[in-house]
């Protein structure tokens, strides 16, 4: 993991606090607290796994007797029927934190698999696959993390890291040049600016006035091949909007050096894993 630890167990103590509230009326009804089990987590589809070290922590903050050993790492590919994780534990602690654990490791290795298949797409090319900020609140860093376990790259994690000028921005400043000299007077010099463009003259401007990464926003590909072809290589070109996996070659032949897609974290599909009570 490349996350702090501080980071992942607040955000597990939440959601088991938002989980189990005070009591789990069927567990702790049904079960002596000294009672122990073994289980395990099975891969029910094919794809990357992510997710795996935060879904065993979910087990250890709830259980100080629980132990664990994973036969597979974030970054692996699994298939169907592969067995996870191993793990022994109080049974009241298993199922009380069953929901939480499959719902992150879940989560996050559908990013870790979308994000895998529109990197396949791509190779050979110049392009990398980044995510963008449409990630659920109080879980980017999660997200962000699955994105690069599937092979992606981040885009910024947050307002702070980069000027990024969408359209609002600009058409709010007057236009694009205005915006950038005013940015370029008052941000530090390690801050780069992005541009988001919609049409051929506004890339030409964006050029003109030296903006570190122009993005392409929602243009086909005879108009960001010629986009390419006026930028010239004076900065990053980032395609974004409507890159479904099918058009992904084609844009990223073109010349781009990036394609963020939003839909890597906001509307990823849940990668099957179950966890069993081994009777």
């Amino acid at each position: 993991m490349i996350l702090p630890q501080f980071y992942i167990d607040d955000l597990i103590k939440n959601a088991i606090t938002e989980d189990i509230n005070y009591i789990d009326v069927a567990t702790d009804y049904l079960l002596s607290e000294e009672a122990e089990t073994e289980a395990y987590f099975v891969a029910k589809a094919e794809g990357v796994l992510c997710g795996a070290e935060i879904a065993m922590r979910v087990f250890e903050l709830l259980d100080d007797q629980f132990t664990y050993t994973l036969h597979k790492k974030d970054g692996d590919e699994v298939k169907n029927g592969d067995l996870i994780a191993e793990f022994k534990g109080r049974t009241v602690k298993l199922l009380k934190g069953e929901r939480t654990a499959l719902n992150l490791i879940q989560h996050m290795s559908g990013i870790a698999t979308l994000t895998n298949e529109c990197v396949k797409q791509t190779e050979g090319t110049r392009a990398t696959i980044a995510d963008t900020r449409k990630t659920l609140p109080g879980l980017r860093s999660l997200q962000k993390y699955a994105v690069t376990c599937g092979g992606g790259r981040n885009h910024r994690y947050n307002l702070s890291d980069c000027a990024m000028l969408k359209d609002n921005h600009i058409d709010a400043k007057g236009g694009i040049t205005a915006a950038v000299m005013a940015l370029r007077e008052k941000i530090g010099h390690t801050v780069k600016i992005e541009v988001e463009t919609r049409t051929l003259a506004e890339v030409e401007e964006a050029v003109s006035v030296g903006a570190d990464i122009i993005m392409l926003d929602n243009m086909d590909n005879e108009t960001m091949k010629q986009a390419v072809e006026i930028v010239g290589g004076k900065a990053l070109l980032e395609a974004s909007g409507n890159l479904t996996k099918e058009r992904l070659r084609s844009v990223a032949e073109l010349g781009v050096d990036i394609l963020s897609i939003g839909a890597l974290t906001h509307s990823v599909t849940a990668f099957d894993i179950s966890m069993k009570i081994k009777k």
